[in-house]
């Protein structure tokens, strides 16, 4: 989830574009930069300043350094394509060197175009981002040449405010797939910002005598409380006294203007009272990010760094998938799948103890290694006790560049950005989308399911993400849910197949940020023991999405019911039956079984919110616990 600051109107840039990054800092990045317009009125020249690590390693560079001028731009990269080095840091320069841009987001047709522009163009990156640089450059000059010529020159003047860098800008949008929040600023034109969006926020910020830009408002309100949300496909020129809005086919338009009223610290939480709960409500976006840019130009699916050579995966006979607390829930989701879709035998260890219990590892074992930031210290070992072994090891993670990312064969990254609150929420459903796809992969190779039956299945993936804005609006439903049970002393979670997973991270979200005893268990296993803790109104939190194994679901929501205990079900769309036998019912729209995981979690996560808020706990930092584990 990287971070733009911009402004134009200010002199003292260099200054003011390292404060702006500091309010955009808690997005997590791994490098850093800057680049100003400045120099002589008569010949405005490009600065640039960037560097691989945090904020202070950036304002270490630019300290003593003239970085006055008339329009900036500041970014901090969290990577996705290239390493965080100081050459893939953003910003990036494109033709004369005098124009340069700052990109949020991914270019899915970044191959072609660096096709398109081999031969005529020489990168200095590994980014997708950098090839936007020389797109507009390009459709810069052109336009140049073509207002050598006066008809040309009228036409154009007609377009985007009159403005050549606005429209280079469109133009090149023109040519590109996949998400974008771009700005861009250009010595030929030295007060001139242009953004623009699609699929990543971007708000902008009205002054009188200065303008700015920023990823959310908490990188605005020292400046400005007068804000305006870039909507999808719309592109903005920012100068000094104004700010105007178009969409990508040049007609004038508006974004979404309003006054902000929150302090700073609610402003980086985007108006939610606490992180957790904003970070539920981006988990949408995060699925998407997870699914951009998944076929190669032949239109196979791909990972984002592939080890493997022709044959290799048909040749693996067992899988085992190491990883540790919610991480593991994401795993034994992606068993499910594996097995189905991929026809491989698929063990889920706990990754501590992985490599205690000398696991039978050969080359022809996948081990496929998660966690969220790649830097889980028994994950980590328990891979390198698998290449030890000689068996072949995917991560799946979501930090570039992280420990478990260099040490595996290849990575599957998750894309869901920085996660600020301890408790897993968008990071664990990114994951069990990962592991899906990664099962869809394996079984492309191993050729367990025809082209058409694997593109039906990406295309149900991909509809998850409006599927998952229809759970969220169940919100309040969930609230009211929540006051009601906060108080009792345990809560049980129950489920058969894929739901279980559900049912195991249901319960540790819950006393992970509650502190309220909660276990979770397949309802088979009720009447072999845990089935005496239920008492008159104990809650128990049932799974009963539409499967192959729901009747017998239904019997287990029977057994506990007669026994007095309160049953909240949460069930598919269309399902009256459940009524009879559950107290609470919340629903989820219908997908395929193995989908149903991607959608049933939000609500134990939303209950999870609710009641430790009801109970007054601290949900972003709970007691104990640590976002990342770093030691055995």
């Amino acid at each position: 989830m990287c971070g733009i600051f911009g402004c134009t109107g200010r002199d003292d840039l260099g200054e003011v574009l390292v404060e702006g990054l500091t309010t955009l800092e808690y997005r997590g990045y791994d490098s850093a930069g800057l680049a100003v317009v400045g120099g002589s009125r008569a010949a405005p020249e490009l600065r640039l300043v960037k560097r691989a690590g945090k904020l202070s390693a950036l304002r270490s560079a630019v300290d003593g350094q003239d970085l006055s001028g008339t329009a900036g731009l500041g970014h901090t990269r969290w990577a996705t394509h290239g390493p965080p080095t100081d050459r893939n840091a953003h910003p990036h320069v494109g033709g004369d060197g005098r124009l340069a841009i700052v990109h949020n987001g991914i270019l899915e047709n970044h191959e072609a175009l660096r096709a398109e522009l081999a031969g005529g163009v020489e990168l200095a990156s590994d980014t997708d981002s950098e090839l936007l640089a020389h797109l507009v450059a390009v459709e810069r000059d052109a336009l140049a040449r073509e207002a050598a010529d006066v008809a040309a020159g009228a036409a154009q003047s007609a377009t985007v405010g009159a403005s050549v860098l606005g429209e280079a800008t469109r133009r090149a949008l023109g040519r590109c797939e996949g998400q974008f929040a771009l700005a861009v600023i250009d010595a030929r034109d030295p007060a001139t910002i242009v953004a623009a969006r699609r699929g990543a926020p971007l708000i902008l910020g009205h002054g009188d005598t200065a303008s700015w830009l920023a990823s959310d408002v908490a990188g605005l309100i020292r400046h400005t409380r007068d804000v305006e949300a870039l909507m999808d496909d719309q592109l903005a020129i920012l100068t000094p006294e104004s700010v105007s809005v178009c969409d990508l086919g040049g007609n004038p338009t508006r974004g979404h203007r309003y006054t902000v009223d929150w302090d700073v610290e609610a402003a980086e939480k985007q108006g939610y009272p606490h992180f957790m709960l904003k970070e539920i409500n981006e988990q949408p976006g995060a699925v998407r990010e997870t699914l951009l840019d998944r076929f190669d130009e032949h239109g196979r699916l791909r990972l984002d760094e592939e080890w493997v050579g022709d044959g290799e995966l048909r040749r693996i006979d067992k899988v085992y998938v190491v990883a540790c607390g919610t991480s593991y829930h994401a795993g034994m989701v992606g068993r499910y799948a594996i097995e189905h879709w991929a026809r491989l035998g698929v063990d889920v260890e706990i990754a501590s103890e992985f490599r205690y219990r000398d696991p039978i590892l050969n080359p022809h074992t996948l081990v496929v290694a998660i966690s969220q930031s790649g830097e889980t210290t028994d994950t980590v070992a328990a891979a390198a006790h698998a290449r030890d072994q000689r068996a072949p090891v995917l991560a799946v993670t979501n930090v570039v560049g992280s420990t478990l990312a260099r040490a595996a064969d290849g990575v599957l990254y998750t894309r869901a950005g920085p996660e600020i609150g301890v408790a897993a929420t968008k990071t664990f459903l990114t994951q069990v989308v990962a592991v899906d796809l990664l099962a869809l992969y394996l079984a492309q190779e191993r050729r367990t399911l025809l082209a058409e039956e694997l593109g039906d299945a990406f295309v149900r993936l991909e509809g998850l993400p409006e599927l998952l804005d229809r759970v969220l609006a169940t919100g309040d439903q969930i609230a009211e849910l929540a006051a009601g049970l906060a108080h009792r002393d345990y809560f049980m979670f129950i489920a058969r197949h894929a739901g279980l997973p559900i049912a195991l991270e249901g319960a540790l979200k819950l006393k992970e940020i509650s502190y309220t005893h909660a276990e979770g268990f397949p309802a088979g296993e009720m009447k072999h023991g845990p089935i005496a803790l239920i008492d008159d109104g104990g809650p128990v939190i049932a799974l009963a999405t539409r499967s192959h194994v729901r009747a017998k679901l239904l019997s287990s929501i029977a057994e506990v019911r007669a026994r007095g205990a309160v049953v909240v079900a949460v069930a598919t769309e269309g399902d009256t039956e459940i009524r009879a036998h559950a107290d609470h019912v919340v629903y989820v729209p219908d997908v395929h079984e193995l989908l149903a995981p991607v959608l049933s979690v939000v609500p134990t996560q939303l209950f999870a919110y609710h009641v430790a808020t009801q109970l007054g706990r601290d949900v972003d930092q709970p007691r104990n616990l640590a976002k990342t584990v770093t030691v055995e």
